[in-house]
């Protein structure tokens, strides 16, 4: 992999990140990035968890789709969902810092397939796998 497909990117992440108010409120951070992959990380704060004190299913979910988007817009090229699946195994907590692994599985035309793990930091226990179905819009980000 080239210095500059890196590049490209680191540069897609921060420009997508930087204007994405969701994640930024999550709490969501970039940890790495590389063409059809990236590494984000959430801690579960007091406000995320549900009645039975575990992380919201749906803010899981949101951290492996921010992960599913960095990796698949990292290309310098916008794309969006087409569609994601999501099974949940374990439950994280207030506090657990939770790190979703975006992987690119195929990249065909316009069309791109992602699988992302989403684990608790602190013991690597698997807590989700989601796979994203993405479609490129053509168009550079900018």
């Amino acid at each position: 992999m080239s210095e500059e497909a890196r590049k490209v990117a680191r540069r897609s992440a921060e420009i997508m990140l930087g204007r994405d108010a969701a994640s930024a409120g999550l709490g969501i951070e970039l940890e790495e990035v590389a063409p059809g992959r990236s590494v984000l990380t959430m801690r579960v704060r007091d406000d995320m968890v549900n009645g039975y004190g575990l992380c919201h299913g749906g803010l899981l979910a949101s951290l492996a789709d921010s992960a599913f988007a960095v990796a698949c817009n990292s290309y310098g090229e916008v794309a969006v969902a087409a569609g994601f699946d999501i099974t949940f195994l374990e439950s994280g907590r207030a506090g657990d810092l939770l790190r979703a692994r975006a992987v690119e599985r195929a990249r065909r035309g316009r069309s791109g397939l992602y699988d992302v793990t989403v684990t608790r930091a602190a013991d690597d226990v698997v807590l989700a796998e989601f796979r994203g179905r993405s479609r490129s819009l053509g168009r550079p980000i900018a």
